[in-house]
């Protein structure tokens, strides 16, 4: 997510994380859960985000919706 300058600017406006903060919580569910709902918010995010790891959108939105219960 950070490799995009645009999307990492406003996912770390939104949060109010540091890029280090971030990093340093990634073993969080709860940041887990945010940065997967934040890509699903918007599709092009979303698109971007599933094509950098090789899996299909649905995948995302899918380990969103687990993060959630």
């Amino acid at each position: 997510m950070l490799a995009d300058g645009d999307r990492a600017q406003r996912f770390l406006a939104l949060t109010g994380l540091t890029p280090d903060d971030l990093r340093a919580s990634l073993d969080d569910p709860a940041t887990l859960a945010g940065v997967l709902e934040f890509l699903c918010a918007y599709e092009p995010d979303l698109l971007a985000a599933a094509e950098a790891l090789g899996v299909e959108p649905q995948a995302i939105a899918e380990a969103r919706e687990r993060m959630a219960r």
